[in-house]
Formats: C-alpha cells, sequence, structure tokens
C-alpha cells in the first residue's frame, strides 16, 4: 500500500510527521511523492490559524471527490481544536493524536484489512523517526504548553507539557550523531521548561538540576543542553523555543561556555508594549526582555538574536504600536517571523477580548515593522563581510551552494562540488538584509 504524508505548520508537525512516517514504513507502507499515486493520504494539519484549517477541509474536499472515481482513505493527524474536529473528521476517514500512534494499525485495519498489523512500540517518544534528513534533525523533548498565551491554541490541541525522560532523549540524540548527523535541534513548545511539569510558570532563577520526582532524577532545560552538548562529535546543537520569563542566567551560561551550541538565541518578544503583553497572558515585562538580551550580548559576543512578533492584536493602540517599533530599533534583531493577528476560535483572546484593529492598519504596521526589522538586519549582517564563518550546506544548485551559519543567516557561495551535509568555511563578502554572499 502507497500513501502520501503532507504536514502543515511548525517544527513540531515535523517531528510528529517522522514517527508517522516510520509506523507506517514498519506496517510495509510504501512513501509515494505525489498524492495521485497514493492509497492512504495522511495529513499532520495545524490549527494556529483559521486560514490553516479551511485549507485543509478545502483539501478533503477534493479527496472525496477522488474517492467516487478510485478507493483512497484519508487521515487526519497534527494540531486540531475540537471545535475543528466535527467538521474535519467528517470528510476525513479516520483521526488519530500523532502522540498515541498505536490507535493507527488497528484504524487502518478497518479499511485495508491485509494491513493490521501491531506495532512493536507503543509509545510515540520511542519509535524511531524515519528522518527527512541525513545531516539535521529535530529531537522532541517536550509537548504541549502551560501558559496559556491568549493568541495561541496549542495547550487546546497539544494538552499540557509533558517532558520526554532524559534518557530517551540521549539515546535518539547518539544514535543520530554515531550516524554522522551534522545539526540537531531540540524542540518544545517552551523549552525552558522542560523537566518542570506541573510547577508554577514563572522559573526565571531556577537552579539547572531539580529535585527527585517519583525516585528518578528529573532534570531542567540547561542541564539536559549541557550533557547533550558535551557529547564527543563536530555538530551543532540548537533549541526552539524558549520563552523570556525563564530563560536563566544558567542557559546563557552554557550556550556561551559549549562549543557545539551555536551562538543563535530565538527569543519571541510578541509585544513591544507591557499593556498588550498583558493581554497577551505574556508574564515578561519589555524592561525585563530588553535586560535580558543586553545579558544574552554580553556573556555571547557575535551572538544572532531572532524574535516573533504579532502585530494588530486585540486593543493594540498606535502608540503601543509604537513601543514596539522602539524595541525593534533598540535591539535590531537579526531576523523576526512577524504575523498579523487572527482571531483563533478556542483561545482566550477569542472568548474575552475583541478583534478590533482594522485589516488595512495591521498591514501598514507589519509593513513599518519590518522596515525597521530590514534595516537593523542589514546592519547586523555588515557587521560580518570580511569575516570567513562556518556554514552547514543544505543545498546546492547551477553552481552555487546555499546554507546557514551558526546565526541561522542564510549564505550562498559559489563551489564546484555539492558540499550538501558538510561544514564549510566561508569568506563573506557581501551582506543583504536577508541573507550573505
Amino acid at each position: 500500500m502507497r500513501y502520501y504524508l503532507e504536514v502543515f505548520g511548525c517544527q513540531m508537525n515535523v517531528s510528529d510527521s517522522e514517527r508517522i512516517a516510520a509506523l507506517l514504513e514498519q506496517l510495509n507502507y510504501e512513501r509515494v511523492a505525489e498524492e495521485k499515486s497514493a492509497d492512504l493520504i495522511v495529513v499532520v494539519a495545524c490549527s494556529i490559524r483559521q486560514s490553516a484549517v479551511d485549507r485543509v477541509y478545502g483539501r478533503a474536499q477534493r479527496w472525496r471527490a477522488i474517492k467516487k472515481q478510485r478507493p483512497l482513505v484519508t487521515a487526519l493527524s497534527g494540531c486540531v481544536l475540537k471545535s475543528d474536529q466535527a467538521k474535519l473528521t467528517s470528510v476525513f476517514d479516520l483521526f488519530f493524536d500523532a502522540h498515541e500512534l498505536n490507535s493507527l494499525p488497528r484504524q487502518l485495519g478497518n479499511h485495508f484489512r491485509s494491513q493490521g498489523a501491531q506495532v512493536l512500540e507503543s509509545n510515540w517518544s520511542k519509535i524511531q523517526p524515519l528522518y527527512s534528513s541525513d545531516f539535521q534533525a529535530y529531537v522532541t523533548i517536550s509537548t504541549g504548553c502551560n501558559n496559556f498565551c491568549t493568541f495561541c491554541v496549542v495547550p487546546y490541541t497539544r494538552g499540557r507539557e509533558r517532558s520526554r525522560p532524559a534518557e530517551d532523549i540521549q539515546t535518539e540524540v547518539d544514535g543520530l550523531l554515531k550516524r554522522g548527523y551534522k545539526e540537531i535541534t531540540l524542540l518544545g513548545q517552551n523549552v525552558n521548561s522542560y523537566g518542570l511539569d506541573g510547577r508554577p510558570p514563572r522559573r526565571v532563577a531556577l537552579d539547572s538540576r531539580l529535585a527527585q520526582t517519583k525516585n528518578e532524577e528529573v532534570f531542567g532545560f540547561p542541564e539536559l543542553l549541557r550533557q547533550i552538548a558535551r557529547r564527543p562529535y563536530e555538530f551543532w546543537l540548537r533549541f526552539l523555543s524558549p520563552n523570556p520569563q525563564d530563560f536563566s542566567d544558567d542557559l546563557i551560561d552554557i550556550i556561551a561556555t559549549e562549543p557545539n551550541c551555536v551562538k543563535w538565541v530565538h527569543l519571541p518578544i510578541q509585544a513591544g508594549d507591557n499593556e498588550v503583553l498583558k493581554r497577551m497572558n505574556r508574564r515578561y515585562t519589555v524592561e525585563h526582555f530588553l535586560s535580558l538580551v543586553d545579558k544574552i550580548r554580553a556573556r555571547i559576543p557575535g551572538v544572532a538574536i531572532t524574535t516573533d512578533v504579532i502585530v494588530g492584536f486585540c486593543g493594540e493602540t498606535e502608540a503601543q504600536f509604537q513601543n514596539t517599533l522602539k524595541v525593534f530599533e533598540a535591539v535590531q534583531f537579526d531576523m523576526a517571523y512577524t504575523a498579523q493577528y487572527s482571531h483563533r476560535t478556542g483561545t482566550g483572546a477569542y472568548r474575552a477580548l475583541t478583534d478590533d484593529v482594522p485589516d488595512e492598519v495591521k498591514e501598514d504596521r507589519e509593513r513599518r515593522l519590518t522596515e525597521v526589522l530590514k534595516a537593523g538586519a542589514l546592519k547586523r549582517n555588515q557587521a560580518l563581510v570580511g569575516q570567513t564563518v562556518t556554514v552547514l550546506v543544505d543545498a546546492f544548485k547551477k553552481g552555487f551552494g546555499f546554507g546557514k551559519n551558526e546565526g541561522n543567516k542564510t549564505i550562498r557561495f559559489a563551489s564546484n562540488d555539492n558540499l550538501i551535509g558538510q561544514f564549510v568555511n566561508v569568506k563573506i563578502t557581501h551582506a543583504q538584509a536577508w541573507g550573505l554572499t
């Protein structure tokens, strides 16, 4: 039987899809590159935006039409709000939680009588992923979130925070490093709170090593990062995403001193105004964020700092947006992922706040913010001209290699050789806002 896998959304969904693929191939399904060749189509959905849900629904409607012409089974997984499940499951043949993969063979067996094999491992986190790259890998360390930011659906789609055992994570990482992987990214909705399941949300000054829980030693994120970084291999270690509210001094020191930790921090600010942050239920202030940035840059020279930001959140005034512009001017982020706020069913903002910023104002604010971002990013990139940096090559096309440096900046360089998957040293000769040559 042939399957086609389509993934929407974040790196966490990509990581989940790699385990789904591994399970399907364990059941002797063969992956195909085009949906027209598939007997089974699996969608790993994203519920962050209503438009993403609508897109999945539209695709499923098209597949329903195909079913009238030939046998086809469609399956849905990923981040799906309960309020969306009824609508989506009405156009999909089956639905399964990516973290309860042991249910999938039984469900498939109801549609493909010959494919009812049992899963050898019922714990999703112990299933060996079928990684989509031979040299870069995502390793999930926790799922779910306890923060309940009012714009976010993750606590409702993935539940409360659940940390994987450190031993399982380290075993997965060791297997990757032995196979020659060059870059590992640790994933969690809030990596800082790894190992702290069920504890209070504000944890700025916690020690890295925590107390005994259920007679089992539990580590906080800094200690986990330190232990992985000290593996005796040449590789880059990244993590996504932390929360500014509990980014500890211990974590900064580890990034600064461990050679395998890249000198890059993705630090989502979401808004540069304290009143907006309160409405978002982000438990830090702009002053704390700016102090944290100063501390990171002082301790880690040359560090690249990127962020996430939402413009036009409920009730955002022009003056409050101006405060966000001031933060961007002061920090000069290396890159930012900007989004115009859109109301999302099921979130705290949807229940308690009004989406009262007009679309044209959101578009204008995003444009203005991007201009400030671009100026700052260009200035920071220009500082790299003349330097020789290490690049992990991830693409090769028409005499040029492409890759990223430690700071996650895209770099293009002339090359006669296909060096994908290798570290190379490149001298920077030209800078643009969004890339280097």
